[in-house]
């Protein structure tokens, strides 16, 4: 095998990590933004927590806790997505240098893909907790509104259930 056949080979074995690649960005994407909404949700309630109303300060500093785990658990998966699409970089990297040294790396790939895989792993488990959360905070908002703003029929959800 000549070294551009090598080298097409390893661009072909590249191409499943890339795609693992895309997804993690994709789920950097979509936390990024869940970040950042859950930023402008804390700054309401700081506004909040500064109105001279108790019960209005209990419900929003009860809320405001819950809203500082929920950036915990984005900011853990983020940092763990971060890590995963690194992994997967050198993962990449790992198979091109093995192609030009003609040095076998398969444990070092075999060690960044599970590495990656463990890691994206957590990150999604870090992003379904949040989501709990969310919906937990979602039951508190519903819990404190009055009868007048209330719907027609009621609306409860627990944890994905309508």
């Amino acid at each position: 095998m000549n070294s551009v056949d090598e080298i097409a080979h390893v661009i072909q074995i590249s191409v499943a990590p890339v795609f693992l690649l895309t997804g993690v960005g994709t789920l950097l994407n979509v936390l990024s933004g869940r970040l950042a909404r859950i930023v402008d949700r804390a700054r309401l309630l700081e506004q909040r927590l500064k109105l001279p109303d108790a019960s209005s300060q209990t419900a929003s500093l009860k809320e405001f806790h819950i809203v500082q785990r929920r950036g915990r658990l984005v900011y853990r998966a983020i940092t763990l997505s971060t890590v995963a699409a690194l992994m997967v970089c050198l993962l990449i990297a790992s198979l091109f240098a093995s192609a030009i040294l003609h040095y076998s790396t398969r444990m070092i790939v075999s060690g960044l893909f599970v590495l990656a895989m463990l890691a994206y792993t957590v990150s999604l488990i870090c992003f379904l907790r949040e989501i709990f959360l969310a919906l937990q905070t979602f039951e508190i908002v519903l819990h404190r509104m009055t009868p007048e703003a209330a719907t027609d029929r009621p609306v409860h959800i627990v944890h994905g259930q309508k």
